[in-house]
């Protein structure tokens, strides 16, 4: 049977998708900036609650992969909601302002039980399904990896590395819907961008496959590709999309790649301390 605290944070996790959906619904009806960029972030923040509706699966399952995926989604939806509730100028509409104080507070909650609650850390252990070649032939059970076991906090940098490449689109695709009003010169701006985000992609794919394999030089590499990132992302963020753009669009990236960075040195200075499997 499941521990209490699992149906307690499944319910704290449905209550955090609704929350996430109200307040981009009430930034929507008090916006006073309406175009393609607000439409392209309110979808990637929608997007999101598919995020959450992903971790009640794992954690109901007891995969380990629930604790980085929560802190992750939990760091991201904050900035997300943020940048949409901002407006260019003034204050914040206060319905907005609530809304998302609420789900700040459940976001907090939400990482506090993944990462402190006794239950939940002895919960979240498992692994994925799969088949498996047994004595008594194939059986689909739950199948352990061949692998080096992996840290809590190498799994989360890991998983905090893979965001960069949707926080890098999303400001260039609404940099795109306004290259009308910038002119033709800032296309060519917008197509390093999106080559940027692809190519660092795929360095951060190829190098977590190191990473899982132990290998040190591959968390020097990746924090290497971090850099990158923000040597590219964050001037582009000022050139196309303005101070404005630099803060709603450029601290979730900063954020993203301090908790990468954060991830990997406290994996290598308790390289024992909260081992988990990857699922």
């Amino acid at each position: 049977m499941r521990p209490t605290a699992v149906r307690v944070l499944t319910v704290l996790l449905v209550l955090t998708a609704a929350a996430t959906v109200t307040v981009e619904l009430l930034n929507l009806r008090y916006a006073d900036e309406q175009g393609f960029g607000l439409a392209v972030r309110t979808g990637w923040a929608l997007l999101r609650t598919v995020g959450w509706l992903v971790l009640i699966w794992h954690v109901r399952k007891g995969r380990a992969s629930a604790r980085p995926l929560g802190l992750i989604l939990a760091a991201t939806t904050i900035f997300a909601v943020a940048r949409l509730v901002l407006p260019r100028e003034g204050l914040p509409p206060l319905p907005g302002l609530v809304g998302f104080g609420v789900l700040t507070a459940l976001c907090v909650t939400v990482v506090v039980l993944l990462y402190r609650h006794p239950a939940l850390l002895a919960w979240h252990v498992r692994h994925a399904n799969r088949l498996v070649v047994t004595g008594e032939g194939l059986r689909w059970q739950e199948g352990r990896p061949s692998r080096p076991e992996l840290s809590g906090w190498l799994l989360t940098a890991r998983t905090a590395a893979f965001t960069w490449t949707p926080l890098m689109i999303v400001p260039a695709l609404a940099a795109g819907g306004e290259l009308g009003r910038n002119g033709v010169a800032s296309l060519a701006a917008v197509v390093a961008w999106f080559a940027a985000a692809i190519a660092q992609s795929w360095f951060v794919a190829g190098t977590t496959l190191f990473l899982l394999r132990g290998k040190a030089w591959a968390r020097t590499f990746l924090l290497g590709v971090g850099v990158a990132v923000l040597a590219v992302h964050l001037p582009l963020c000022w050139l196309l999309l303005g101070p404005d753009g630099l803060v709603r669009d450029g601290a979730p990236v900063v954020a993203a790649v301090l908790l990468a960075a954060y991830g990997l040195r406290r994996a290598g200075r308790e390289p024992a301390r909260d081992q988990v499997l990857v699922s």
